[in-house]
């Protein structure tokens, strides 16, 4: 169980369907960069850091019965939700594995591609992380990562003081658990000093009103945010109530934007 408390937001059935409307969200994007990346039927995909399978259901429609996604994941939760889901939808063509990726080695060699998203960024050593998938994706296969480079761009423009705390309360929160939010420069330096080109490197960041869907994505991330850290008794319930009440205010407006935090596409090849 201490696997499933250390995680930055918990493994609970809210978390899982925040998780899975971020999937949704971000599908389009990630669809695409995967075809741009080289992945099709047929090839063998390492999904890093499953979660509870959304990606790697994805990926096994793609590379059809003559691929194989091997995911692996450390939440014992997680494990559980990805193989039922991938078992009620009959994607035969999925392995998936309970590991620590600090610790565990991967359990498979030989990968046309990786897939990693935000898990760099908690991980206690990205270079361990980095370390490890460079030595199962072959020469000529391709790593991809999906990780913050400026989490601070979150804004709301017509939002006040309490949101801007909220963004530094979460980067500090993230820094005191072991993670480091903006780590997308370290990837990619990680990933040129273990000899793989940088093919593409994208920033990808969103500016929509309310009602759109990608709103969604990170105004669930602030009200589970908020309740887990209650929960950890990390602020005060006056301050939550001043953030929730600073967000709805900004919600209620037609003009109000909101700017997402920045993320940037990595697509690395592996060149020996």
């Amino acid at each position: 169980m201490a696997a499933e408390r250390t995680y930055f937001l918990g493994t609970h059935d809210e978390e899982l369907e925040r998780l899975g409307l971020q999937h949704r969200v971000w599908r389009p994007t990630v669809l695409e960069c995967w075809r741009r990346a080289g992945i099709g039927p047929g090839s063998k995909v390492l999904d890093v850091g499953a979660g509870p399978g959304f990606a790697a259901a994805d990926l096994a429609d793609i590379v059809g019965p003559a691929g194989r996604v091997v995911a692996v994941e450390r939440s014992t939760r997680f494990v559980e939700a990805g193989r039922a889901m991938l078992a009620g939808e009959g994607l035969a063509n999925v392995e998936y594995h309970e590991l620590d990726l600090m610790t565990d080695p991967l359990p498979a060699g030989g990968m046309d591609a990786s897939w990693c998203r935000w898990v760099a960024c908690f991980v206690a050593s990205p270079a361990v992380l980095v370390d490890k998938i460079a030595a199962v994706v072959r020469p000529g296969g391709v790593a991809i990562f999906h990780e913050y480079v400026q989490y601070d761009s979150l804004r709301i423009t017509t939002g006040g003081p309490r949101m801007r705390e909220f963004v530094r309360q979460v980067e500090q929160g993230w820094r005191d658990a072991g993670g480091e939010p903006n780590v997308a420069p370290v990837v990619v330096k990680l990933l040129q000093e273990r000899g793989f080109s940088i093919r593409d490197a994208i920033p990808r960041v969103f500016c929509v009103r309310p009602g759109d869907l990608m709103w969604q994505w990170p105004t669930t991330f602030i009200d589970i945010h908020l309740r887990h850290q209650l929960e950890l008794g990390r602020i005060e319930a006056s301050w939550a109530e001043a953030v929730r009440a600073e967000f709805a205010a900004a919600e209620r407006q037609a003009a109000t934007l909101l700017i997402t935090p920045m993320v940037l596409e990595i697509v690395a090849e592996k060149r020996r």
